[in-house]
């Protein structure tokens, strides 16, 4: 693997992410359903990226929230430390103290040249979840003196929770198995959001804007910016940049779809570079389901006679390993 760290990023590869047209699926348009299934299934299967195009999330929640990620980030050092992630993992992360240590493609890479701002589900003090003092499930961070930032994050995460909800129906189908297959595990979806911050800074050796890592979560929905960085590793060991298409989403499944079906959904390693010249911000938002969710062998996924691969685990449970080896909070208070 850190042979092929070094190959370089072509600008038209010989293999490409899928592209994948959602317009008319989510118009409920006859057959839409089974066709954006097939292209869903051939890209999990064979790349696990695409990129949708022609989606509802409204033009104007997008753009405003990337102007939220530079308003985070512009507030000064002292401020955006008061913020730091708490025991949930929702806060700020300072740039420079974590990389994914899990994921089998990180070579012992430098800590990241990023910083970003987490939040998960916004519970009120009387959710039962949040009372539980589970981890996960607890209060986000929200900055006291930034007006209409915590308004215009739960605009968006509220937005892209519907949206990623209403695509359930397709990914079920390309797994061979009912449309609402999913529906119960994601009524109340444990999401994951990020706001990130990649300065143009110089990486020092095996050093990245993002080491390359697979995600965590079930998917993850990333809209295009102006300012390209995204590199995904294809399965010829090729690195390549994810296609730059206006009002885009570049989506991919996560090691939890891995584990669900059994390895038959690929979760790839991705990473990003530091820009070069120009500072470069990413609002991916992490859709997984309930905390409880049983995560085990789907039954369109394992051959009769044969057993699953993986153990089953909840997803909390998932997650706490998880989170554990790559994002503990203490390390916020590192020099």
């Amino acid at each position: 693997m850190a042979a092929v760290e070094q190959r370089s990023v072509r600008a038209e590869p010989a293999e490409s992410v899928p592209v994948i047209d959602v317009g008319g699926y989510l118009a409920g348009a006859p057959g839409a359903l089974e066709a954006v299934a097939g292209e869903i299934r051939y890209a999990l299967e064979e790349v696990g990226f695409f990129v949708i195009v022609n989606h509802d999330v409204p033009r104007d929640l997008v753009a405003r929230t990337f102007d939220e990620a530079r308003r985070i980030h512009a507030l000064d050092a002292a401020t955006k430390m008061s913020l730091r992630m708490n025991e949930h993992n929702n806060g700020y992360m300072a740039m420079a103290r974590y990389t994914v240590q899990t994921a089998e493609v990180n070579q012992g890479a430098a800590p990241d040249l990023n910083e970003a701002f987490f939040t998960k589900r916004e519970r009120p003090p009387e959710d039962p979840l949040r009372r539980s003092g589970r981890r996960f499930v607890g209060p986000n961070v929200w900055p006291e003196d930034l007006p209409g930032f915590r308004e215009s994050v739960l605009a968006y995460t509220d937005a892209m929770d519907r949206f990623a909800r209403r695509m359930l129906p397709a990914v079920a189908a390309a797994l061979d198995l009912p449309p609402d297959w999913f529906d119960a595990a994601f009524e109340e979806s444990q999401f994951s959001f990020r706001l990130s911050h990649y300065p143009p800074v110089t990486a020092g050796e095996n050093q990245f804007g993002i080491a390359p890592h697979t995600d965590v979560n079930f998917m993850t929905y990333l809209p295009q910016s102006e300012v390209p960085g995204l590199e995904v590793l294809m399965p010829s060991g090729e690195w390549v940049a994810v296609p730059e298409l206006p009002d885009s989403f570049a989506v991919n499944s996560g090691d939890t779809l891995h584990r669900w079906t059994n390895g038959r959904f690929r979760s790839t390693a991705h990473r990003a570079r530091p820009p070069v010249g120009r500072h470069r911000y990413a609002i991916p938002f992490f859709l997984g389901p309930h905390v409880d969710t049983f995560i085990e062998c789907l039954p369109t996924c394992v051959a009769p006679g044969s057993e699953p691969r993986f153990t089953p685990i909840t997803y909390g449970d998932y997650l706490k390993w998880w989170y554990a080896e790559n994002y503990p909070p203490e390390r916020q208070d590192d020099d």
